[in-house]
This record gives structure tokens, C-alpha cells and sequence, in this order.
């Protein structure tokens, strides 16, 4: 927990107005106990109103998706699966770029995504579905298949969307940032990634004995179909409302589970929790990067894919391909 609150108060005084670091804390400390304001005021609105609600949602969404990863890899026994494998980013990114299309509004936005994103994965459940069970095999195609269909209708939407105006915007929004960031869209999206956590924490003992395969599962009387749906229903749940917040950030659902597994090892009853804390601390960082790297912010989705990419591949050579 020491790594993310490090890197959380960083952001508050890093960036293009630096502050110092004293003045930050006495400007958080106000809120909680009397203390006499010897900052201006610009300062104050730098750190309560645009990087406090900015980190804590980067910090939310890093969490929310690594946790979400580390479930999925467990699930389905495979490392290369990342949180988008049933279409939910995908579909969440479509409803967006609708939204944007039709209207622009944020509130519209955030709430065409986030229902999208859940009907897609809805999509991909039915399809998967036979004789009453969800093969795992079934619904990695089933994913496979929802994803690239509705990565056709978001390249519909840009294709007809209005090249001055619509198309940069749906186009920066698919790359992903914190830039929008409000205590609005805090109050919205931290109960739904909280919920879908908790889902996930408590049954991440039975985690283990799942990755282990169905018929393993069920033999040792894990209801492995009722196991599956709550842990598809947490992760998109998550996903969903971190992709309405945040747009398409890549590779964290990806690659913070396998720095977890490096870290505490492989039980999902202590990698699961390390997960949040990394994923939060990563997230944190690679916005603060994003927004003091260059004079002109830097989407978060190409930052994630420019560090997340290298790394992996240097995962995959220490492995040798295995999953350790």
C-alpha cells in the first residue's frame, strides 16, 4: 500500500504548475483540521478541484482493471488474456462513440458505454452458452466474435462521423485520459468498481481451485458455472465502468497481473489484493507521465501500450512462454 500512496501524493504536486510538496499536504490537512491558508487560492483549485479527482479515478481504474485481469487469467488459465477477452471494451468503446456522435454530452458519454459494455459481454454469454454451460473455449471465441463486431460499428461511427468536429473527438476518446476527470464521475464509478471488487476478493480462494480446470473444480464441489458468473458479471462490471470513465486503456488488465505473480506468487488469495495496490500505483504513474512528459498531455492509452508492450515481451522471453 506504501507504493500507491507515494506515487498519489506525488501527482498532487507534480505537473505543469509545480507545487511545493508542504503546501500540498497543510492544503489537504484543511480539509480535516482548522489551519491558517498561507496559499493562494490558485493552488488550492490545482489540487481539490483538478489532480485529487483526476489521481483517485487513475488510481480506481489501474485497480479495477488489474483485478479484473488476474480473475480472467485465472479463469481461463491463460496469461494472454487481459480484460477486453469478451468484447467489453470493445462494445463499451462503440457506445461511446455513439454517444459522441449523437450528442457529445459527458453524462450521455459515461452512461452509452457503460451500458453498452455490459450488453456485449451479455452478447458474448449468450452466444457461448450450450446446454446450460459456458465452455470455456466457447466463450474466447465468442469474444473474439463480439469484439470485432462491434470494432466494426466504432469504425462505422468514425467513418460517418463529421471530420472538424465528431471524429477527433471519438478518436482521442478511444486513446484514453484522465483529462475529464470530476467528483461527478467519481460518485459514479467508484461504486461500481467497488462492488465488482468485493464480488471478486471474496471468492478469489475458490480462484485457485478453478484455474486448476472444470472438471477439477467441480469434482472438489466448486459450482464452477455459478464461479464463472460472478466472476464475468464483477470484471465487466468493473470494465465497463472504468472504460465510460476513462476511454480504452490498454495492457493493464494485461501485464500488472503477471508483476503480481512476480512479486507474491500465484494464489489468487494474496495476488488478487497485490493487484489493486500495483495496478493503482501504476496507473497513477503513467498519468502523471502522461501530463509532464511534453507541453500537450499524452492519451494514457499510448503510454500503457509503449511501456506495456515492451515489458510483456520480456515476460514472455524470461519465461520461456510458460506461466511461473
Amino acid at each position: 500500500m506504501v507504493l500507491p500512496l507515494a506515487f498519489f501524493y506525488i501527482s498532487l504536486f507534480l505537473g505543469r504548475y509545480a507545487l511545493d510538496p508542504l503546501i500540498v499536504m497543510r492544503i489537504l490537512l484543511s480539509k480535516i483540521i482548522p489551519i491558517h491558508p498561507n496559499w493562494d487560492a490558485t493552488a488550492e483549485a490545482i489540487v481539490m478541484q483538478i489532480r485529487l479527482p483526476r489521481t483517485i479515478l487513475a488510481a480506481c481504474v489501474g485497480a479495477g482493471l488489474s483485478i479484473s485481469g488476474a480473475a480472467y487469467q485465472g479463469m481461463f488459465r491463460n496469461p494472454l488474456v487481459s480484460t477486453d477477452i469478451l468484447g467489453v471494451s470493445s462494445a463499451a468503446g462503440f457506445g461511446a462513440a455513439l454517444a459522441i456522435l449523437v450528442s457529445g454530452n459527458d453524462l450521455e458519454i459515461q452512461l452509452f458505454s457503460f451500458l453498452f459494455g455490459l450488453a456485449g459481454v451479455a452478447l458474448t454469454y449468450l452466444i457461448a452458452r450450450v446446454y446450460k454451460t459456458t465452455p470455456v473455449l466457447m466463450l474466447v471465441l465468442s469474444g473474439i466474435v463480439v469484439a470485432a463486431f462491434f470494432s466494426a460499428l466504432i469504425s462505422a461511427v468514425k467513418y460517418v462521423a463529421d471530420p472538424d468536429n465528431k471524429l477527433p473527438a471519438v478518436t482521442y476518446w478511444l486513446l484514453g485520459s484522465f483529462s475529464g476527470s470530476s467528483y461527478r464521475k467519481l460518485a459514479t464509478v467508484i461504486p461500481l468498481i467497488s462492488l465488482g471488487t468485493a464480488g471478486l476478493l471474496l471468492v478469489r480462494w475458490r480462484l485457485n481451485v478453478l484455474s486448476m480446470g472444470e472438471e477439477e473444480a467441480r469434482s472438489l464441489g466448486v459450482k464452477a458455472e455459478l464461479l464463472k458468473g460472478i466472476i464475468i458479471v464483477s470484471t465487466t462490471v468493473i470494465t465497463a465502468a472504468a472504460v465510460s470513465v476513462s476511454g480504452l486503456v490498454g495492457w493493464v488488465g494485461l501485464v500488472i497481473p503477471h508483476v503480481g505473480r512476480m512479486i507474491v506468487g500465484p494464489d489468487h488469495k494474496t495476488l488478487l489484493p497485490a493487484t489493486l495496490a500495483i495496478g493503482a500505483a501504476y496507473l497513477i504513474l503513467i498519468d502523471i507521465l502522461a501530463r509532464t512528459l511534453t507541453a500537450q498531455e499524452i492519451p494514457v492509452g499510448i503510454l500503457t501500450a509503449v511501456i506495456g508492450a515492451p515489458f510483456f515481451a520480456y515476460l514472455l522471453r524470461r519465461t520461456k512462454g510458460g506461466w511461473r
